[in-house]
């Protein structure tokens, strides 16, 4: 890919400034964290995604585990969270910014907007398709209510809700960087900005190449690793 990017650049089949060399992204790669430019808008961004992903985590299990369990709440809010679920989550920023003004918890609110709905309907599916035969065995181990939630429910709609948490941090990241390109502060969404108001076409290529790394990265070491462990946990994956 690398040879074919340098090969249509020599070719100059687009205008240079709107097409960088691979060495020209190198190189503002690389001065962007030896200025720590790159340092700075990265810390920004993850602390935004941290605070955001952690809280729609947490609701949207609590969310998912009331409406796979109520029937009442799934026949009336469950139609409502999937076709909220249908909505981009830029879509929130003008409300975000009606209702928070040009702050951080604006974006904060955006990120929340666009990974809860995921993981409440992957934490819901896994609950309603935990098998009956559990709950069964459970019930005659003397689980009820609460315990029975905690210790059977959750533990099989783990899997499920896995899912929804890689899901939900892709769905936070794209909804974290949207607000950060329409919302001027510091961060790689910024930086983006920045590169294309000054026609940086190799600091845009550059911050995307940070961007995909880091997805890269969190899946790599987090979300493969958790999966890994489900499945041999669940027998589905020898160790």
């Amino acid at each position: 890919m690398i040879v074919i990017w340098e090969a249509a650049y020599r070719l100059a089949l687009w205008p240079r400034f709107l097409f960088p060399s691979p060495l020209e992204v190198f190189r503002t790669l690389l001065e962007g964290f030896l200025d720590k430019t790159f340092l700075i808008g990265i810390a920004a961004s993850m602390q935004r995604i941290l605070i955001g992903y952690l809280i729609s985590l947490v609701l949207g299990v609590i969310f998912g585990l009331a409406l796979g369990r109520v029937r009442l709440l799934r026949d009336t809010l469950g139609s409502l969270v999937l076709g909220l679920q249908t909505l981009p989550s830029i879509c929130w920023l003008p409300l975000a910014l009606l209702w928070f003004g040009l702050s951080e918890a604006a974006i904060i609110f955006v990120v929340v907007m666009g990974a809860l709905l995921s993981i409440t309907i992957a934490t819901e599916s896994g609950v309603r398709n935990v098998p009956p035969l559990l709950i069964s065995a459970g019930r005659n181990m003397g689980a009820r209510g609460f315990r029975m939630l905690v210790e059977v429910i959750f533990p099989a709609a783990l899997p499920s809700i896995v899912t929804g948490m890689k899901q939900g941090w892709s769905f936070a990241w794209r909804s974290l960087m949207a607000g950060e390109l329409l919302y001027v502060s510091v961060g790689l969404g910024h930086l983006l900005t920045l590169g294309r108001e000054l026609n940086d076409m190799s600091q845009v290529i550059a911050v995307m190449i940070v961007i995909v790394g880091i997805g890269l990265l969190v899946d790599r070491f987090f979300f493969a690793r958790l999966e890994s462990g489900l499945r041999h946990r669940w027998g589905l994956e020898r160790a």
